[in-house]
Formats: C-alpha cells, structure tokens, sequence
C-alpha cells in the first residue's frame, strides 16, 4: 500500500496542521500513539491533555490514523516528508480507544508548570554581644529530581541574600539578577527593625527568591540550590569552599583595569541597549522620586484630617441646635479617612515597590553592562598584543580563541535575558500603574463622592 500510505499519511499531516502550532510535530505523536508495537521504535510518550483545536479537525486526524497501514517503509518516508523531528512508540499503558489515542499526547512544545514555590516568612530577631540582626524562615516545596526531598526549611539573614547575588553574578555575569532590597535604609523613613520595614523587606526578599526561581537559567544555579536546602552550618562551610581572599582581589584588580581601558567598538546593538538603560534609569528614578513625594504628602493630609473628627465631636456638645449635623460632619470625616487610609495602602503596596524595584534595576543594568565591556575589553587587549606581538604568538591565539568563546557565550546570554526582562518590566509597571489608577476611580466614586454628598446633606442653609 505504499502510495496509498504515502496519500493517507500525508492528508493527516494536513489535518494536523490545523491544529496549532508545531501541528507536524503534533501529528507524528499521534500518528505514533495509533501504530502496533511494531510500526515505530522510540520511547512511549508520556501522559498529557487533549489536544486543543476543533473538534471537526480531530475526527478527520483520528479516521486517518484508523486507516493506517503498519507498514515502516511509509512512516519513513511519512517522516522524511513531513521533517518530523521525532517518533514516539505506542505505549501499551495508554487506552486503545480512538480519542484516547490523541488525547494521550504530550507536545514538547507546551511550557512546564512551576515545580519550585519558595515563600519567606517569620522574620526573628538576633541580639548578640556584636551585632543585631534579623533572620527570615524560607520554606521550599518542589517537585525537582536533583532535590533530595519535596519540602526545605532554613533559616537566612540578609548577608546570605547577599552572597547569592554575589554568586549569581560571578556564574552569570551578563544575565539580569534580580535586585536585593538596599541593606541601609533611606534617612527620614521607618526606623530599621521597625515592624514595617521588616515586612516590607520581607516581601521584597521573597519576591528575589521567587525571580530567580523562574528565571530559565538562574533557577538551576548550584548555589541557589545550596541556599534553599543547606542547614546554617552547612551553608557557612560551604562558603569558605569558594576563592581566597587573594584571588578574589586578583580577579578585582583585573575587572577594574579592563573598566578603565574601556572598549574601542561596542557592538551597535549594545550601544543602543546602553541608550536605553540610561534613559530608563532617568525616568525611573523621577517617577519612584514624585510617587514618593505624592505619598508623603497623602500621608500629611491623612494625619492632620483624623484630628477633624474628634475635634467636631468636641464642638458638638457645645451647641446644642448643632449637634447633629457635627456629629455626622465627623462621621464624614472619619469615612474620608478611612477612605484616604485605603487608597494610601494600595500606593504603599502596589505601586511604589514596583517603581522602587526597577530603580534597582537600572543599577543592575549597569552593572551587567559594564561585566560585558569588562570581558570585550579584555578580549581587544589580547588583540592589540597579537598584533604588535609583545608576547608568546602562539599562546596570545589560543587565549583569543577561549576569549571570543567567553564574549560570544556573554553577548547571547544577555540579548537573551534582556528580551525577557523588557517585557517582564513592561507587564510589571503597566499592571502596577492600571490597578493604581482604578484603586483612584474607586476611591473618588465610592469613598469621597458618599462622603460629600452626606456632608452637603448635613449642613444647614443659612
């Protein structure tokens, strides 16, 4: 049945291919779940959910499937036809049945759900005879292979947050490591230790956690995994495994002297990322600097408009023919209160740690920044010397070579990274600017809108 195979074959790719995207792929697993043992060799597919599409394209895939023949010479060339990457066996685990038979894909195109969740809680206080510090409690829950259980429970301070990041961006310097919640903190606002920069730290600590967790490289770094399982004691020798003092310096010493050099062509792609990120931090920091100042004035308003209420209570036992209207005055004015209290939450929680983040963002663009033209700078040093020959040819070539190797690897991960994180910060932002303004729209139509029309109806016409 060879060119009635082939015709057969050909009209279920056809079919397929209505079906989404990747639809060749698609047909092949399902071709290959429909065959005998026999047919097809590879590995079983594994479980998976239906198939989305119409349901008028699923019947004609599944008649044609029925209809095939198990004949290997067509599937090859089915395969070949069709640039089908891969064929998997049928399974004798899966149901028989038609339907099942689709329904039991698994496309390798579908993204994965999360399997690691990380929350910080339960933040406890230290004092020693040198310092004071707070830990955080960190429970993991995954579903990984390389753990060695499901659940984790630790304990860490802000100086471990500290060496991650620092570990992170050794490993990965061109990706985008999330930023850390500055260790000091702005003078004029909450104390340290005080119940609300501690939740707030807490909030921004997790959300780190949570950032590395699903970024795509970043959540399978080494160290990540140490700090989320390793005991205190564990974590502290584990530690000392990393360089010496002296190479640390060493390799210090080094960055710094390829950051003055500098670089004489950046690649007109990086010049423009640079543009960009120069002109991000700008406006960043202006918008983080005016809702600041917005909120600090809300917050003004706020405490001198409770006094309002108990002052009219006040006044209100003194004139009698008044009383009423006094009275519910201040219930106006404690509806506005609580009103204003509302909308100064949703500012303090919703926008302003979202805006303040990605002022540490822009520091950390810099900062990746900066480590690419480190590596490419270092890369035209060897150059220039090949060139003019001041050292060993032969051993210049070789360090070239790995050098390209180390800027090409640097130059992708971070075109990469940067991609995803443009659009992270543009879904960030937008939902944090969207749900201010309707927390505004709610505020002026529920809260402010009830409360003057009481106030109005409670005042006399004199």
């Amino acid at each position: 049945m060879g060119t009635l195979g082939r015709a057969r074959l050909a009209a279920a790719a056809g079919q397929a291919r209505t079906l989404g995207m990747d639809g060749e792929r698609r047909a092949s697993q399902a071709l290959s779940s429909g065959l005998p043992e026999g047919g097809a060799g590879g590995e079983s597919p594994g479980d998976g959910g239906p198939v989305p599409g119409s349901s008028g394209s699923s019947a004609l895939l599944q008649a044609e499937v029925l209809d095939l023949d198990e004949d290997e010479d067509d599937l090859e060339v089915f395969s070949k036809d069709a640039s089908l990457m891969d064929m998997n066996s049928f399974s004798p685990m899966m149901p028989t049945s038609p339907l099942s038979m689709i329904n039991q894909v698994k496309f390798e195109d579908e993204p994965d759900l999360k399997d690691l969740f990380i929350t910080v809680d339960e933040p406890e206080s230290h004092v020693t005879t040198v310092e004071t510090f707070i830990t955080y409690r960190i429970i993991t829950k995954t579903s990984r292979g390389e753990f060695d259980s499901s659940e984790f429970e630790v304990r860490r301070r802000y100086q471990d947050f500290l060496w991650l990041k620092g570990k992170l961006e050794d490993a990965h310097p061109t990706l985008i490591i999330p930023p850390l919640p500055e260790k000091f903190i702005v003078k004029g606002m909450v104390e340290r230790f005080n119940d609300d920069f501690i939740e707030t730290r807490r909030k921004a600590l997790q959300k780190f956690l949570n950032r590395i967790a699903d970024h795509p490289t970043l959540t399978f770094n080494e160290d990540f995994k140490v700090f989320l399982t390793a005991q205190t004691w564990e974590l502290s020798s584990h530690k000392k495994q990393g360089p010496g003092l002296l190479s640390r310096m060493g390799q210090t010493v080094r960055a710094v002297a390829w950051s003055m050099r500098g670089v004489k062509s950046r690649p007109e792609e990086f010049m423009e990322m640079n543009n960009f990120i120069e002109m991000f931090s700008q406006k960043i920091n202006l918008i983080d600097k005016i809702s600041q100042r917005i909120y600090k004035e809300e917050r003004e308003y706020f405490d001198e408009m409770k006094e309002y209420g108990p002052v009219h209570i006040l006044w209100s036992a003194t004139e009698e023919d008044l009383v009423d209207t006094l009275k519910s005055v201040a219930s106006c004015v404690d509806k506005c209160c609580k009103a204003t209290e509302k909308r100064m939450s949703g500012l303090s929680e919703a926008l302003l740690p979202v805006v303040h983040e990605y002022v540490l963002y822009s520091e950390i663009l810099m900062g990746v920044m900066k480590r690419r033209d480190q590596i490419q700078a270092e890369l035209d040093s060897k150059v220039e010397a090949l060139t003019s020959k001041k050292a060993d040819t032969d051993l210049l070539t070789e360090e070239i070579g790995k050098l390209e190797d180390k800027v090409e690897c640097a130059n992708n991960a971070l075109k990469a990274d940067w991609e995803r994180w443009k659009q992270n910060m543009q879904n960030d932002i937008k939902s944090a600017f969207t749900d201010m303004a309707e927390e505004n729209i709610h505020y002026y139509e529920q809260g402010a809108r009830g409360s003057c029309l009481t106030w109005n109806s409670q005042i006399p016409v004199l």
